[in-house]
């Protein structure tokens, strides 16, 4: 027995050792990580508007239907005997009670058949307190984006000193605490405070997730190819998040989808605690090219913007879209989240197809023609007259957008192969930074715009936006590369290793041995 167990104990550890030398294995701890970072994401987004809602408006009811202790002097208070069947009106200062009929004096109560008002409606109307949770959620929502993104310039730079790893965990051990908040906060404040936390978290492991995937993956197809899956992951938990939220929140509570998301969480924990030993710093082995010169490049933040624009458009749907569709067509709790789904679905199958075709028909078209599509479908949201209306412009919306990422993540990696050094934490700092951007201006900006001039101008703001944004997109399709300016400043100070990439045909060309010798000399 005891060779047996020794047996199995050395299984276990090549098979570890193998798998952190797995690219599929890192794929894998990626596309969980992203999965279920994006649940967290989205799971909210049917919660949160209906749970504040049922909150203010469950103040405002005690509020107003509170009784006063003491009436004032000279007022006149109804009290009903169970004795004599009448009513008595006593005046607040001594004097002569003067028996009444019953039915003359008890006002009518909110629960008798001819009253018209309902106590518990599906369908509340576009009352102020209504279009106040437009401003709310919207700021709540945008909460986690704006923390992630004055979080990303600072993690970019970090992987670069200390490798992805750690990083990678400390995103996870961020993700975890933050679903606990969600699952017991019951204010605002709590709930704000757990968003913001989440976005510590995201940015740890998108930032990481990604550079990691284009550190293991150096070809440019097989990169592309593998971000798309990656992305897979980001549309899975898009598209699981807001129908499992709605339901679970309809039928079991607000609790249990944040629970089962934190078991969920520590499996993933466990994973990448075993494969990735994130106790080991891993610094890149060559001097990346800083953050702030990145920013400068016009190719860099022409890819950012398309991942911006084209994210700022479902970000503006998520808060906005349940408030309207609560205003508009009396939708219930589970029908919130589940108006989602064409577009997480669609969004699931736009990754995976052009993860692979987009660098056959030219990754510059296809986001040229995923901005569009997202500004046209954006256009037909508000013509919507029920839930089935939803369909097909959601189902556009999420592909589109599907299309703009799968073909912009890869891009930049490609773009800092060939115009500077090929390390990329920072360069998906600002893939992520331009996500986040999308994800905090929408929310808070749309729900402003919402409630000040409606639904429908929003929609038409963004599409607008999106398709004048398009255009650009063609200035991608033969960037230059660094060595058609000036000669290629290397580093010295340590081996250097850098693929470069033919403009014309997108064929590389591996210079590594021949810069180490230039090096050791």
């Amino acid at each position: 027995m005891g060779g047996l167990d020794t047996l199995r104990e050395f299984s276990l550890l090549r098979w570890l050792r193998e798998g952190r030398q797995s690219r599929r294995l890192i794929l894998l701890i990626v596309f969980i990580a992203l999965l279920l970072d994006n649940m967290l994401l989205t799971v909210v987004v049917p919660i949160i508007p209906s749970y504040l809602y049922t909150v203010d408006d469950q103040a405002i009811t005690t509020r107003n239907h509170t009784p006063s202790p003491h009436p004032p002097v000279g007022t006149f208070q109804t009290i009903v005997s169970l004795y004599d069947n009448s009513t008595r009106v006593v005046s607040g200062a001594p004097g002569v009670t003067t028996p009444r009929p019953l039915a003359q004096t008890i006002p009518p109560s909110p629960l008798a058949p001819g009253n018209t008002s309902k106590v518990d409606t599906d369908c509340p109307k576009g009352n102020q307190e209504l279009l106040n949770e437009n401003v709310k959620v919207g700021l709540l929502f945008a909460s986690k984006a704006t923390v992630q993104l004055l979080t990303n310039p600072f993690i970019g730079p970090l992987t670069n000193r200390i490798g992805y790893q750690i990083p990678m965990f400390a995103g996870f051990c961020i993700m975890f605490v933050s679903t606990i908040m969600f699952a017991f906060s019951e204010s605002y404040t709590l709930l704000f405070l757990a968003r913001s936390l989440q976005g510590v978290g995201s940015s740890c492991s998108s930032v990481a997730g990604m550079g990691m995937l284009a550190s293991v993956y150096t070809d440019d197809e097989e990169r592309g190819n593998a971000i798309g899956i990656a992305l897979g992951g980001l549309a899975m938990g898009v598209l699981v998040g807001p129908p499992f939220g709605s339901v679970m929140y309809e039928f079991v509570g607000k609790t249990a989808p944040f629970l089962i998301l934190a078991v969920l969480a520590v499996l993933d924990g466990a994973l990448q605690l075993f494969v990735l030993q994130p106790s080991k710093v891993e610094p890149e082995s060559q001097k990346g090219t800083s953050l702030l010169t990145l920013m400068r490049d016009p190719y860099i933040l022409i890819a950012a913007g398309s991942i911006c624009f084209a994210n700022m458009a479902i970000a503006m749907l998520e808060p906005a879209l349940p408030i309207w569709m609560m205003e508009t067509m009396c939708s219930r709790k589970w029908q919130l989240g589940v108006a989602f789904v064409p577009a997480s679905i669609s969004y699931l199958i736009g990754t995976n197809i052009f993860g692979v075709l987009a660098h056959k028909m030219g990754r510059w078209l296809c986001s040229l023609i995923g901005m569009l599509l997202v500004g046209i479908s954006i256009l037909c949201v508000p013509f919507a007259k029920s839930i089935y209306g939803l369909i097909a412009p959601n189902f556009g919306v999420g592909f589109a957008i599907g299309m703009v990422d799968s073909s912009m993540m890869p891009i930049m990696g490609y773009l800092v192969d060939l115009r500077h050094v090929s390390v990329y934490g920072s360069v998906y700092a600002i893939a992520d930074v331009a996500f986040c951007m999308g994800f905090a201006l929408g929310p808070s900006a749309g729900g402003a715009i919402a409630r000040s001039i409606g639904f429908p101008w929003l929609m038409t703001i963004i599409g607008v936006v999106d398709i004048l944004f398009a255009p650009l997109c063609f200035f991608l399709r033969s960037p230059p590369g660094k060595e058609e300016k000036m000669a290629i400043l290397m580093d010295h100070n340590c081996p250097v290793k850098t693929r470069m990439y033919n403009t014309q045909d997108s064929q590389h060309y591996q210079m590594g041995d021949d810069m180490e010798t230039e090096s050791d000399e």
